[in-house]
């Protein structure tokens, strides 16, 4: 988790306490003449009153100045860390092909902009992709990390015929910026830095127009299917984490039942089912998600009714990062079994008919 402001660059120089230098000074200014004036000295009351309200009215003023002028410079960088979040974790579009998105973070620590926790969906001629992930690094490696698998997965979703391949374009992503990071750090860390050791949980999923849903997980909670009722997606063991070991040559993309009309799929990061209250127990995320099932909600409804027991369970204080994705198909798709992808293959297949849609 980022604090944007504990960052900020020293402008021209000055430093970060240098709107409360008058009222200081003038407050030792004050104290050398209660000491030091003979006019501090007299007994009479008036004279006594009216140098004390002078010094009185001018603190004030200079304290109320200074004031200002924090309020002003916190709203300044609290507008670049907006900014910032704007373009590295953007909002996503409202519809997408026949599709509802909503999706939202919320960070473990107050007054943070930009966390761990990255998402992303976007329209290809594959059909719509959606990517979410959780970044095991800490401080600035953490949103490095962010901005390379978003940038690279932005970019790739468009060109890989298969997730396979997009998965591969993410890893040689992250290795690139983990490599520039331990060059940067030099000999330390080279010997083992977090940098060194940072890896990304990733979810990809592609959902085509006939409402079939291809999956492809490396270390990440699967997601959950609403509808009737709620259930794990689950579609068989989960590869490592992006950046732990190198990626398998086979990887196991795998095509589940298509997504119905009304049918909504929810993502979220770990952040959530590990969330505890006050007595140690954990969220129950599935029995929460369970209250929204039946008649179809759009998917800003079902993130609000999330979010507000989430912040309940635990007393609106969240220990970790935690992100939420929810895609609402809206088209009239026909139901399929769960199955791996024909031969369990991440090679290039034909564009959206295909059967095995993943690539090397």
């Amino acid at each position: 988790m980022i604090r944007w402001w504990s960052r900020r660059p020293r402008a021209r120089g000055r430093a970060p306490l240098a709107p409360l230098a008058p009222p200081v000074l003038w407050a030792a200014v004050a104290l050398v003449w209660e000491m030091a004036s003979p006019l501090a000295r007299r007994a009479d009351t008036p004279t006594r009153v009216a140098t004390s309200a002078v010094f009185c009215v001018v603190g004030v003023a200079l304290v109320l100045g200074a004031f200002q002028r924090l309020r002003r410079e916190l709203r300044q960088v609290h507008a670049v860390a907006e900014a910032a979040q704007q373009v590295l974790l953007r909002p996503l579009p409202h519809h997408l092909d026949g599709l509802s998105v909503a999706g939202v973070q919320l960070p473990a620590v107050r007054g943070a902009a930009v966390g761990g926790d990255l998402y992303e969906a976007v329209a290809t001629p594959y059909g719509v992709r959606v990517i979410i992930g959780d970044v095991r690094g800490h401080g600035l490696a953490a949103l490095g990390a962010v901005a390379a698998v978003l940038g690279s997965f932005r970019e790739a979703a468009h060109e890989e015929p298969g997730l396979g391949g997009l998965l591969r374009r993410l890893e040689r992503a992250l290795q690139r910026y983990v490599g520039e990071r331990v060059r940067d750090e030099g000999a330390l860390g080279a010997a083992g830095s977090p940098s060194a050791e940072e890896f990304v949980t990733v979810l990809l999923l592609d959902l085509h127009p006939n409402g079939d849903v291809l999956v492809l997980n490396c270390g990440h909670p699967w997601p959950y299917r609403i509808g009737d009722g709620a259930e794990p997606l689950a579609a068989g063991e989960p590869l490592p984490p992006l950046g732990a070991f190198p990626l398998p040559d086979t990887l196991p993309v795998r095509r589940c039942a298509r997504l119905l009309p009304g049918e909504a799929l929810f993502l979220h990061t770990d952040g959530a089912e590990e969330a505890r209250d006050a007595a140690g127990r954990f969220f129950p995320l599935e029995a929460v998600l369970a209250d929204v099932a039946g008649p179809p909600r759009s998917p800003a409804d079902v993130i609000h009714h999330v979010r507000t027991a989430l912040l309940a369970h635990t007393g609106g204080r969240l220990t970790d990062d935690v992100a939420f994705v929810v895609v609402r198909d809206d088209r009239v798709p026909a139901a399929a079994p769960c199955a791996p992808v024909s031969g369990h293959t991440d090679r290039p297949g034909p564009r959206p008919a295909r059967t095995a849609p993943s690539s090397r």
